[in-house]
C-alpha cells in the first residue's frame, strides 16, 4: 500500500484514530505483561523478607512440651 505523504500514512484513508488507537492500544496491553510480573515478584520479595526480618527479631514462643 502506498501513500503520498506521511500525513496520508497516518490518516490511513480516514481510518488513522481507529487503526492508531488499536496499535496503542496493544502496545500498552504488552508492556502490561511484561512488566507486571517483575514488579510483582519485587513486591513479594520485599514482603517476605520484611516478615522474614520480623520473625527473626521477635521469633515465636517456642511451645510447651508435654
Amino acid at each position: 500500500m502506498n501513500f503520498e505523504s506521511f500525513s496520508a500514512f497516518l490518516a490511513m484513508g480516514g481510518h488513522g484514530p481507529y487503526v492508531w488507537s488499536c496499535y496503542g492500544l496493544t502496545l500498552a496491553v504488552l508492556l502490561f505483561n511484561g512488566l507486571a510480573p517483575g514488579r510483582r515478584k519485587r513486591r513479594f520479595l520485599r514482603e517476605q523478607g520484611a516478615r522474614q526480618r520480623r520473625q527473626e527479631q521477635h521469633p515465636a514462643h517456642p511451645e510447651a512440651q508435654p
